[in-house]
């Protein structure tokens, strides 16, 4: 009886170990496979199989309803009737390894917890103040945070709000500013103050309760301010981090302050992650052929004893990690430096002299050579799985008049053919790297050469201090990215930069009235050469000025009206890249 008791005891517990009642992602700690003894076998009646929790706190105890006391009790027994009994586990019943009382280990745990990178106490950038229009309220994603940025007219500051009223939740970045400068809901028309206070609820009788004055009718309100043209803010809505901005500030970006270095920022959505985003910007030597025919090509290098050609323009650079902690690192290049300062912003300059025999003459008179110094600002924002923004500016002293005399529209069509140029293939590349773990980058990439030791050393800056990667929390399911839409869908240009670039929006529309007007002067020219035959049938066998301007006017229109629209499509639309085809 024992025997059987046992069989059918283990047969049930296989069953259930492999049912679907059992709790995903716990672990069972069962003892042996089968019995060997006879103590063993009336020992397993009364075993207790546990299961434990990741965090050692709430388990299971899988046991049988009863004990079998008769033949009719173990037929009943064996039908299979077992219970899962909540229960608070002891310490005694966590794994011992898992855990230590020693004062070393204590000290080391505590000792990486305060190197533990914490990815909501720090800034983080909005939006560039250039381009928000202070009229409206504006929808921002930062860090899986829908927040909602508008202009306090009584206090003349930028405010960031959650983007969601507390009446039923509808985006307050829908609604407006209303005339006494409050931010008022477009659902229902609840007002809100700049410290997030319900200033008004329409519905509320005047004679009614002041529900208005309640804590559960105010707006979540994000610690924010204005530095160097940025819009920043401290992702966590508590009191208590009301005044962060007194201890602790955004970082100072070299050169965005610099009146001998002006610039402009820029900012567009990039549809792959933050990770992939900061790692290409680090990494120089993918321009000759992710950027191929947007750069100059210089100092081509023979590959394998193979001559010298415009599609072998790499070369071996020399990258130096100087240091690496939790607040980022910094190293050097050939002609000049890079840092990191974690978790958004990467900046590098480059210093070289414009032309052999030019130079300035020093205080002292003598005669030294002058350096033209370009830096590469990258403010690289997480937004949610697979989705960045890049935030950007390229500060030098060199060069100036392209600032006053070239329209930021024109800068904004080449930096944007840049972004496009490997777009499509960082998104696949991220796809890739997903297959295999968040953890094992270093398994899945082979980086043999110095010239990848910024991305190597931020790749590792993420596993030893911020835990592999953004902590996306419960709204994003761990590991998961957005599916692949269309190519000209992924590569839209429209609605991840020119519906927020003021320059490029306000050029779009200029162009469109261009498109609209164009073929209509083309006929206005054909129909005043027409008149001008009907008045005077010889007038157009003249070659004079008016019927040669008219001529090459409507030419010169009829031109416009077919390439404007080519024109608008490629530019603030939709640009293919692709690699093969680009001589």
């Amino acid at each position: 009886m024992n025997g059987a008791y046992a069989l059918d005891w283990l047969a049930q517990s296989a069953r259930h170990s492999m049912s679907a009642q059992r709790p995903i992602g716990f672990n069972s700690f069962p003892c042996r496979n089968t019995p060997t003894s006879a103590k063993t076998k009336n020992n397993l009646t009364a075993r207790r199989w546990n299961t434990v929790t990741s965090q050692g706190s709430v388990g299971y105890k899988l046991l049988p309803n009863r004990k079998p006391t008769s033949p009719k009790s173990m037929n009943n027994f064996t039908s299979g009737r077992w219970s899962y009994t909540r229960m608070k586990l002891t310490p005694l019943a966590i794994a011992e390894p898992l855990t230590s009382s020693s004062p070393e280990t204590n000290a080391i745990t505590e000792n990486e917890e305060e190197n533990k990178f914490n990815w909501f106490q720090q800034w983080y950038p909005a939006a560039p103040e250039y381009d928000l229009d202070k009229r409206v309220p504006h929808a921002f994603r930062v860090l899986g945070l829908d927040i909602v940025l508008w202009w306090d007219k009584r206090e003349q500051e930028w405010r960031v709000f959650d983007d969601s009223c507390p009446h039923r939740r509808a985006p307050l970045s829908e609604g407006r500013i209303d005339e006494d400068g409050d931010l008022q809901c477009s659902y229902h028309g609840w007002c809100f103050g700049s410290k997030g206070e319900c200033k008004y609820i329409p519905q509320v009788p005047s004679d009614g309760p002041p529900v208005h004055t309640f804590k559960k009718a105010c707006a979540r309100v994000y610690p924010c301010l204005q530095q160097q043209g940025i819009i920043w803010f401290w992702p966590n809505t508590d009191p208590q981090f009301k005044d962060i901005a007194v201890e602790k500030r955004p970082p100072f970006i070299p050169g965005l302050s610099d009146p001998s270095f002006p610039c402009t920022l820029s900012m567009r959505d990039i549809p792959y992650g933050y990770e992939i985003l900061t790692e290409n910007l680090m990494d120089p030597s993918h321009v000759p052929y992710a950027h191929h025919g947007l750069v100059a090509q210089t100092d081509t290098a023979r590959v394998s004893g193979s001559p010298k050609s415009d599609r072998r323009a790499g070369k071996p650079i020399n990258l130096r990690l100087k240091n690496l902690e939790k607040s980022g690192f910094q190293g050097e290049n050939e002609q000049g430096s890079s840092n990191f300062v974690a978790p958004c912003v990467y900046v590098s300059d480059f210093s070289f002299t414009p032309k052999k025999g030019m130079g300035q003459t020093s205080i002292s008179g003598a005669k030294e050579e002058k350096k033209n110094t370009i830096l590469l600002v990258f403010i690289c924002v997480p937004v949610s799985p697979g989705k960045s923004r890049l935030i950007w500016a390229f500060p030098r002293n060199f060069a100036l008049w392209s600032n006053i005399f070239l329209p930021r529209w024109i800068t904004h069509i080449q930096q944007n053919l840049f972004l496009d140029s490997d777009l499509y293939f960082l998104h696949l590349e991220e796809h890739k790297l997903q297959d295999y773990g968040q953890t094992n980058w270093e398994k899945a990439c082979y980086v043999p050469t110095k010239a990848d030791a910024f991305v190597v050393a931020f790749r590792k800056w993420l596993k030893q201090y911020a835990g592999n990667g953004v902590p996306w929390g419960e709204k994003y399911l761990y590991g998961t990215l957005p599916p692949t839409p269309p190519k000209e869908q992924l590569m839209d240009r429209y609605w991840t930069h020119v519906v927020k670039c003021r320059s490029c929006s306000g050029a779009l529309k200029v162009f469109r009235v261009l498109e609209s007007i164009t073929p209509v002067l083309s006929i206005v020219c054909i129909a005043i050469l027409g008149a001008k035959a009907i008045i005077k049938p010889m007038s157009l066998l003249s070659l004079n000025v008016s019927n040669s301007i008219l001529v090459s006017g409507a030419l010169v229109f009829f031109l416009a009206s077919r390439w404007l629209p080519y024109f608008i499509h490629k530019t603030y639309y939709f640009h293919d890249y692709n690699h093969a085809l680009v001589k």
